[in-house]
């Protein structure tokens, strides 16, 4: 007791004052960012009417981006349809930026970190409110969706990024047991990502996070039908690099339509995509081109699978929550639902009485629990879908409702719909609706419901529901997807330690945790001697040039005396081995009288 007692003392003060440390606050300095221009209040004259999108001809002709509200209409203004030209400009003065940059030490860009953080959070509405008027999602979606998993990103960064970026030490084999090997990870350059409208706050900050904490700069292409928040976004950006005293241009954002995202990837070191799979093979097209590395968010088909031993109410307010992950304005979340034959009924009927409650609405109003469809004519593009499942024998069974939309923006809303009777045939089955709809199809049993979640050409996650937590872990581990929630829905995204991103049509490489920021880097392997300058390798007399005639006989011990699976074996190589050594160095020795 004696010998333990002085360390447990010790132990007791380093956590008291561990403890103390964490109650003084860290020194980070607030940013200023100019809003005049952004709040709903403060709309100017000139961009306060209703947008009608011109007839015959798109944006794309005219150069310029618009930007209106989805859900008034109301115009916001337009950005610029960036040339090739003006976006390679862009992309080599981030360079320069890159070069200084990459000196910078993980003290300072963990104070970037803190002043992100420290304005997200006290910013919280204007943020969300930003979000909500560019992309027509409610407040709460915005809060969740956006701030909730950039701030659990940023904390992680500052809780582990920088011990995943040191030089990580590997073992060196038994042929190499002289040497110390390690991979490093060096800053790639120049990351470009090109974002979608969804998560207008989050997607941008998503990558630029990784990007600048690894030593890279980026250049962001948001969506043409996000271009207004993006923007708004990058001033945050622009205010905590200055702060920090971060070289200028580090972080860009560049808006446009198709031409500028082609520029972009044929200028950077590395690609991010997130989008459709469409785009995404026009992206891996462009990119072979030069070779860079490709990492690829595409569509998801997520399956939602309910066991019969659940408890429903629960399990049915998560479903609707998945069903319309962010206001259902154009998300991806849960799009097949698979419930068991023994609870489809009440599990039915329970999910029915919370989306008749769901009304539909300008998300600003506070009063509605679903916001607006961000792309025109997208709702036409669902109701097709639900019409082919009624054609093919499915039924609605339930609707949300409307609140007072005005006549302007009617078709910019889609009332969040329940249908049963679905099946494998139908298009809303197999193609991504991107939007709040649920299709409840039954199964039988476990392997029943395996073969229907596996039956997509999309494999980005899935949700898995059982009173057995082992039985759901059994049904999530056959599951072809890149992430699984047990009991849940999207907790894998809330832990920002783990990686995210799918397979199949859904693409591949992953964003978060350790993977998704080592993504951001050169992964170098280094050697070099363990105890230099006293042991170093050193060519065995036998394998010299010019190699003596038993030199295979030599190689051939040697591999035996290293890997061999029995140790009479290996000692009888060894044996071998001194044997060629020695009559090698018996005729050198001759051969020098």
């Amino acid at each position: 007791m004696a010998f333990w007692w002085p360390i447990i003392v010790v132990a007791f003060a380093y956590g008291i004052c561990r403890f103390l440390l964490m109650l003084i606050p860290p020194n980070v300095p607030s940013i200023d960012v100019d809003a005049s221009d952004v709040s709903d209040g403060n709309q100017t004259q000139e961009n306060s009417f209703i947008y009608i999108p011109p007839r015959g001809r798109t944006q794309q002709q005219d150069k310029k981006v618009q930007c209106y509200e989805p859900a008034t209409m109301k115009y916001l203004g337009f950005f610029p349809a960036l040339s090739p030209a003006e976006v390679k400009d862009r992309v080599a003065q981030a360079r320069n930026a890159q070069k200084i940059w990459a000196k910078s030490s993980f003290k300072q860009r963990r104070q970037f970190l803190r002043i992100l953080l420290k304005y997200i959070i006290e910013h919280q509405e204007l943020i969300c409110e930003v979000s909500s008027r560019d992309t027509g999602k409610t407040m709460v979606d915005a809060s969740l969706g956006e701030i909730m998993t950039t701030c659990e990103k940023i904390t992680w960064l500052l809780s582990e990024g920088e011990q995943w970026l040191k030089p990580e030490y590997r073992s060196c084999g038994r042929s190499m047991l002289h040497k110390k090997s390690k991979v490093e990870f060096h800053p790639l350059g120049v990351i470009g990502a090109i974002v979608s409208w969804n998560y207008p706050f989050h997607n941008i900050f998503n990558p630029m996070l990784a990007a600048v904490f690894s030593g890279n700069s980026i250049v962001i292409k948001v969506s043409e039908h996000a271009s207004w928040s993006g923007c708004f976004y990058f001033r945050i950006i622009q205010a905590a690099l200055a702060a920090v005293g971060a070289p200028e241009n580090l972080v860009d954002i560049i808006t446009g339509f198709a031409e500028t995202g082609e520029a972009l990837v044929a200028s950077v070191d590395k690609i991010i995509f997130v989008g459709s799979p469409g785009v995404g093979k026009m992206i891996m097209r462009n990119a072979a081109n030069t070779l860079i590395p490709v990492t690829l968010e595409l569509g998801g088909k997520d399956a939602f699978v309910v066991c019969e031993d659940v408890d429903v109410p629960h399990v049915a307010q998560i479903a609707v929550r998945g069903a319309l992950q962010s206001s259902g304005q154009n998300c991806a979340g849960a799009e097949r639902f698979y419930v068991h034959k023994d609870i489809y009924s009440s599990f039915v009927s329970e999910v029915a009485k919370i989306i008749k409650s769901v009304t539909a609405g300008p998300p600003l109003a506070g009063r509605y629990d679903m916001g607006a469809i961000c792309l025109q004519e997208h709702s036409d593009k669902l109701q097709n879908l639900v019409n082919d499942a009624i054609d093919k024998g499915a039924e609605i069974v339930a609707r949300g409702s409307f609140g007072h939309l005005g006549e302007d923006a009617v078709d910019q809303y889609f009332p969040p719909t329940i249908l049963v009777n679905v099946n494998h045939t139908m298009k809303l089955m197999q193609e991504e609706a991107f939007g709040p709809i649920m299709p409840i199809m039954k199964f039988s049993t476990d392997e029943e419901a395996v073969k229907l979640a596996n039956d997509s050409r999309y494999g980005l996650g899935c949700a898995v529901f059982s009173g057995s937590q082992r039985r759901a872990k059994e049904i999530a581990s056959q599951i072809h997807c890149g992430v699984a929630a047990i009991n849940d829905f999207a907790s894998t995204y809330m832990c920002q330690s783990l990686p995210f991103g799918g397979v199949k049509d859904s693409g591949f490489g992953r964003f978060a945790g350790v993977e998704g920021l080592r993504a951001c880097c050169i992964v170098k392997s280094v050697a070099e001697d363990r105890w230099w300058p006293y042991i170093k390798t050193k060519i065995p007399k036998p394998i010299q040039y010019p190699v003596s005639e038993n030199g295979f006989e030599f190689q051939e011990s040697l591999v035996e005396l290293l890997y061999g699976l029995n140790i009479w074996d290996r000692l009888r190589a060894l044996v071998n081995v001194l044997k060629i050594i020695s009559e090698q160095n018996s005729s050198n020795s001759k051969r020098n009288d």
